[in-house]
């Protein structure tokens, strides 16, 4: 059997709705492993799934050449309840990002390099691999218009596309006239026989001495928005904006403390779409009479008389954010709404002091968990136990679940022994899973989730003697690390001009990787958050960093079939003090916030300039000043981190 899920997710003590032990994630069996399963490694027959998804597209009711299956779900979420996960079902990849194209005839998945040696591991033979980012591999969106024959009709659901993705995709499609195609019914969905119910997990509400501000003061900057733009509503789809905004949290998707729901804000009302049984009492009565509560499942009911009761005139509109689905644009009406970034997105993005204040005693905590952690680890490795990856994981979330204000986890684990650690979204398999070795590199990237703050942290140890070659890796690594730390740049950079500075060092060897170097962090929230981030995507240049952004800090190296280096904090963006203030513009920095030793044993110091030396030394002497006051009832723990914060 699939091991249990562990509980992610814990409810203030003062509230009295149903105990902790409620909202334990559904148990995964076997069957699990063909959506979101926890190892990549398993290959999935995906061709009876095919051949009956093939009958449908041919029949007379739907009469398609391809159908395409997106990642998201309708709330374009990154990450998924298990009922919506149709790409990992259908195609047997259970990454977190890619989209699969079935012809009448062939396959196809799509995926960026993070994903490229799971896929290949978890695809079957029904299935051509498209390699995103390398030469002459086009997108799923230019393959659709490039590749297909002319006159193509595409099949899609429209709930899981972006209206703004469909209006330019089809532009595309019409020279060749193609056409895309909103299907009623997901064609995936009729053929998944044991698809998982729809979660519907309590909701609770977050108290302000954590968020920071009143759902009626955002409410109240969002509206300033709609003055701004000429807006008479504003349509909110995202979960994550839902549950900040009205400083709600829920359980529906692992992980994530959000709740399937949507929002609808005019000049004189706020809906929310929700099972109205999912609220908790204390929440209820937080949202009081300012919010309307209609069932999720009438959302779309009400959309297609808001314009009319809206009475637009003249140029306003109704905003969607560019996340915002086909079928919702198509539920309005054309000439009803205009396509926006969501300023909520914007809004959330920059954390309020009370915020950024969790984030750093969150992460002062959480360095505790790391160090008694690693220093177990080091132990049992160097008395001659055996200890998979798997039961490594288990170790980490048990130190972290015994925290003040733990939730759960912020993402699946990726502890990683060797050649596993080049698989860079690994996650280890209970069932079937290495040994952790002392004479390899260990990679490990975990996270928690409190109610001050969301945590994301990546170290690379050995155990043992490191290479040449991983000593040298390592420290590229470090130097763009630290070159991300102490940058100081103008206001209105943004992630995307940065971006090399992470890669610079890497570059000297001719080394590299195939990952952003930075995303943003939700506070209680997802783990992945936009819209800035650090990276080579030019979308990300279109988000200038922000004073009160957070954003994680994780260039890597990944040798495939041999090893894989990572290391991340988190940091947040700050005002910087210059002599100079060249153009009046302000500039900015980057306080990091995570603490947890970096290993000086894979350091190769002759690379080193004096001044990342003296950052080394000053992070570390740092992270023991505020972590070893929490382990004075960890001797073991404590002689750890002392030694591995001692000076170069």
């Amino acid at each position: 059997m699939w091991r249990q899920a562990h509980v992610w997710f814990r409810i203030p003590q003062k509230v009295s709705w149903p105990a902790p032990s409620s909202l334990l994630l559904q148990r995964r069996t076997l069957s699990s492993i063909a959506t979101m399963g926890a190892a990549g490694q398993h290959t999935v027959n995906t061709t009876g799934r095919l051949t009956r998804l093939r009958e449908l597209m041919k029949s007379k009711d739907v009469g398609i050449q391809a159908f395409v299956v997106p990642s998201e779900d309708q709330h374009s979420s990154e990450y998924l309840a298990h009922c919506d996960e149709r790409r990992a079902f259908i195609s047997g990849f259970n990454g977190s990002a890619g989209c699969a194209i079935v012809t009448l005839d062939k396959a196809y998945l799509f995926t960026d390099g993070r994903y490229f040696l799971q896929a290949g591991k978890q695809l079957d033979q029904n299935w051509t691999l498209m390699k995103q980012g390398l030469p002459d591999v086009p997108t799923w969106q230019e393959f659709l218009h490039k590749n297909l024959e002319p006159k193509t009709k595409i099949g899609i659901d429209p709930t899981l596309i972006t209206a703004s993705d469909a209006e330019s995709l089809n532009k595309q499609l019409s020279v060749k006239s193609s056409e895309l195609i909103s299907l009623p019914n997901n064609l995936v969905d009729a053929i998944w026989k044991d698809r998982p119910s729809r979660p519907a997990n309590k909701v609770f509400c977050l108290d302000e001495k954590y968020s920071g501000q009143s759902h009626l003061d955002k409410v109240t900057k969002v509206r300033e928005e709609l003055e701004k733009k000429k807006a008479k509503a504003i349509i909110v789809t995202m979960l994550d904006e839902v549950a900040w905004l009205f400083n709600l949290r829920g359980s529906d998707i692992d992980f994530n403390p959000v709740f399937f729901s949507y929002a609808v804000i005019t000049t004189d009302k706020v809906i929310l779409f929700i099972e109205s049984e999912q609220l908790s009492d204390s929440a209820r009565k937080y949202l009081g009479e300012h919010v309307e509560i209609k069932p999720y499942g009438a959302f779309f009911d009400y959309l297609k008389g808001l314009a009319a009761t809206l009475d637009l005139k003249g140029d306003f509109k109704i905003l969607l954010g560019d996340k915002a689905s086909l079928a919702v644009a198509e539920t309005l009406g054309q000439d009803t709404y205009a396509i926006v970034r969501s300023p909520i997105t914007d809004l959330k993005a920059i954390k309020n002091e009370t915020e950024l204040e969790g984030f750093r005693q969150s992460h002062i905590r959480d360095g505790a968990a790391l160090a008694r952690y690693f220093a177990w680890l080091e132990e049992q490795l160097n008395n001659g136990a055996e200890i998979n990856e798997s039961q490594a994981s288990d170790k980490l979330e048990k130190f972290r679940s015994e925290l003040d204000l733990f939730q759960g986890l912020s993402f699946t684990t990726i502890s990683s022994t060797g050649p596993n650690g080049a698989i860079i979204h690994y996650s280890p398999d209970p069932n079937d899973c290495d040994i952790i070795k002392k004479d390899q590199i260990y990679l490990c990237d975990s996270g928690g989730q409190y109610l001050d703050g969301t945590t994301d942290v990546t170290r690379t140890w050995h155990f043992g003697t490191p290479t040449d070659e991983e000593k040298r890796a390592f420290t590229r690594v470090l130097q763009g690390h630290i070159s991300i730390d102490t940058a100081i740049f103008p206001a209105g950079t943004t992630g995307y001009i940065i971006d090399s500075f992470a890669r610079r060092a890497l570059w000297q060897d001719g080394l590299d990787f195939r990952h952003g170097t930075g995303h943003g962090v939700g506070h209680f929230l997802n783990v992945h958050e936009g819209p800035h981030g650090i990276g080579t995507r030019i979308a990300l240049n279109n988000s200038p960093l922000k004073a009160g952004m957070t954003v994680s800090n994780e260039p890597g190296y990944y040798a495939d079939g041999r090893f894989g280096i990572r290391i991340e904090n988190i940091v947040l963006v700050r005002e910087a003090k210059t002599p100079n203030n060249f153009g009046d513009k302000g500039y900015l920095g980057f306080e990091n916030v995570t603490l947890c030793p970096i290993h000086k044993k894979l350091v190769d110091t002759s690379l080193l300039t004096e001044q990342e030396k003296s950052w080394l030394n000053s992070y570390h002497a740092e992270t023991f000043e505020k972590v070893s006051p929490l382990l004075k009832n960890d001797p073991r723990a404590l002689e750890w981190l002392t030694r591995e914060c001692s000076p170069l």
